[in-house]
């Protein structure tokens, strides 16, 4: 996938047609992936860039601890120089407010594309417990079922907490186990039963089923929504 760094829009030579070229260019392949329903890493990709121009529109410094998994001290510091830089030269500053301002439209556009994608496949997932629940249901299975619902992808997945600006979410890790094929006697009660079995360390699994009609791309975007949809419902029942 084509890529923006991180610090894309004051790299190098500011120039507004330049850099609405190297735009353009990122946008149509983002937009590739979303016409083909491809939603991950894109969607993700681009939300953190546009929040990087608009931090750095409103005159807000790149702090650390707001992206602390893709901009390195370095990184921060160049752009907070630039920015005081940027303040003594009114033409620069012209120029660099015109290619954000413009990236921004296009940027929102694309999002509220992905969005919307995002939301119709939301609303097409049934969740459900498969058997009892445990008390402990922060660690357990999921079964993950799209189109006909005759395959099964099973997933072991583990949830844990992280704090971000004094505020606790939750986090989801999963791990691919097998696939089944579903039929009248191999029933998710009958998977459950023969995961216990295998994994006998874990005799009182939690174990969910999610169902969607739609036939879209398991990894880059049913997996990642089943993901969030799934950690917001354990939430939701605890």
């Amino acid at each position: 996938m084509k890529t923006l760094s991180e610090t894309w829009f004051a790299d190098g030579y500011i120039d507004f047609e330049l850099k609405k070229y190297t735009l353009l260019a990122y946008l149509q392949e983002i937009n590739k992936y979303f016409n083909e329903n491809k939603l991950y890493p894109q969607l993700a990709d681009i939300i953190f860039h546009y929040n990087n121009i608009a931090a750095f529109r409103e005159n807000k410094k790149f702090l650390q601890e707001q992206f602390p998994k893709k901009l390195t001290g370095i990184q921060i510091e160049k752009l907070q120089v630039l920015f005081e830089q940027m303040i003594e030269d009114d033409e620069l500053m012209k120029q660099l407010e015109e290619i954000i301002h413009y990236a921004a439209g296009k940027m929102k556009k694309a999002i509220t594309d992905g969005t919307e994608i995002y939301e119709f496949v939301e609303n097409k997932l049934t969740i459900f417990p498969v058997g009892l629940i445990p008390l402990e249901i922060n660690e357990g299975y999921f079964f993950l079922s799209e189109g006909r619902y005759s395959d099964t992808c099973v997933y072991q997945y583990r949830l844990s907490f992280f704090e971000k600006h004094d505020e606790q979410y939750r986090s989801i890790r999963t791990d691919f186990i097998n696939t089944w094929e579903r039929s009248v006697v191999n029933t998710y009660e009958n998977i459950k039963a023969e995961l216990i079995k295998v994994k006998k360390d874990f005799p009182n699994p939690a174990v969910y089923s999610i169902e969607t009609p739609l036939k879209f791309p398991v990894e880059e975007t049913l997996l990642p929504i089943a993901k969030r949809s799934l950690v917001r419902y354990i939430t939701k029942a605890a």
